[in-house]
């Protein structure tokens, strides 16, 4: 199969070969007589590393199933994701356990699942009980870092948890940490009101990433030193952020990558099961009622200011992290490929010959009349799984 585009770091007009599953080759079009300003921009698929699920279906539910699984992961082709972790958040020991055994058998037995999922990022449930830190994590399920309690969630997952957040807030965190990292699985903090000691004990304890910098926190903080500026200042931490104009005001979004550096951001969507729905009130989700706002804002039902996760794919962010920090199309791609997929060890995320033919072709804002970025097609494993090449 042979794909022509416009690649996203140099702009140059290229046409991709492809063998099977990989790129066997890119090729310089400047001679050619196709005309450039008509060919879609080109990147790697996009890598997602919080989606809690899509389309109605949330993967913290006890009723599901495998094929539920092998769903969502098809319909995020239409959003460019190629490769993304299936979250599961703070809840009962019964509901996680229930949810990561669905996704390793999903993973086991389907294989568009096997290659779309590379492993499960559990979010909490060793997270602050704070109100604002907690987000809307239920109280009920909040609970302090048990390791014996961990081992058994990662058995349930058949060893594919690759993510963990948690909050270092609690006596023992440190040395739970250490255990986690030294397992495999990357740690992350995040819905936290650590202090600043707690927070540069779990980084010297193995924590390398920032879940969702700002967000998951309180209302009004201390001045400083506070968790958001030792999570900034601390260069060993990547911060993730939700850039889809909800979750950061624009300010914030440019503070942050100026302040880590492009190199130590990546984006993330923190879709919910709502994402894709339209707008309306939701009552029976594994996190209570929730509202989906005209504006694509996902809120707990009830108020207008209290976010319940996000709605709108990663592909939204790309976009507004160029509008918001100024980064070029190159660094904004990169924050949903190459970054993500490093952060995680997976052998995804780059466009060049013998990478994974896992692939997004897109129109930028310019390029058509839509807001956002809209994906033309996504190639996942060589085959096109969504659009058209014309």
């Amino acid at each position: 199969m042979n794909i022509l585009g416009r690649r996203y770091d140099t702009g140059k007009a290229v046409s991709l070969t492809l063998d099977g599953d990989r790129i066997r080759s890119i090729d310089d079009l400047s001679e050619s007589t196709e005309d450039e300003s008509t060919l879609p921009w080109i990147s790697a698929g996009f890598v997602d590393l919080q989606i809690n699920g899509y389309g109605g279906q949330e993967f913290n539910d006890l009723s599901l199933t495998p094929e539920n699984v092998k769903e969502v992961s098809l319909a995020l082709d239409a959003c460019g994701v190629t490769c993304y972790l299936p979250t599961a958040t703070t809840h009962s020991f019964e509901m996680l356990k229930h949810t990561l055994e669905i996704i390793a058998e999903a993973c086991e037995t389907i294989p568009q699942c096997a290659s779309r999922i590379p492993g499960i990022h559990l979010e909490g449930p060793y997270i602050s009980r704070d109100d604002g830190p907690r987000g809307a994590h239920p109280l009920q399920h909040v609970r302090l870092p048990d390791w014996d309690e961990f081992q058994k969630l990662q058995d349930a997952a058949q060893g594919r948890i690759r993510l963990l957040t948690l909050s270092p807030e609690y006596d023992g965190s440190a040395d739970f940490i250490a255990n986690v990292a030294n397992s495999g699985v990357l740690v992350a903090i995040g819905h936290t009101a650590a202090n600043s000691e707690q927070i540069e004990a779990a980084v010297d304890a193995g924590a390398r990433m920032s879940t969702h910098l700002g967000n998951g926190a309180h209302g009004q903080i201390r001045r400083h030193p506070n968790y958001i500026w030792d999570q900034l200042a601390d260069d060993r931490l990547i911060a993730s952020l939700i850039a889809d104009g909800h979750h950061l005001p624009a300010s914030v979004v440019k503070s942050f990558v100026r302040a880590k550096t492009v190199d130590r951001c990546v984006l993330v969507s923190d879709m919910m099961g709502m994402g894709g729905m339209p707008p309306g009130l939701y009552e029976k989700t594994s996190i209570g009622a929730v509202e989906m706002l005209e504006d694509g804002r996902l809120v707990v039902a009830g108020q207008r200011q209290y976010l319940a996760g996000a709605a709108l794919p990663i592909s939204v962010g790309v976009v507004n992290v160029m509008r918001f920090a100024g980064v070029n199309l190159k660094t904004a791609i990169e924050m949903v490929t190459a970054g993500p997929a490093r952060l995680i060890g997976i052998d995804a995320g780059t466009l060049s010959a013998g990478s994974p033919a896992d692939l997004a072709l897109f129109d930028l804002p310019g390029d058509n009349d839509d807001a956002n970025l809209r994906i033309r097609a996504t190639v996942k494993s060589g085959e096109i799984v969504f659009g058209s090449l014309s």
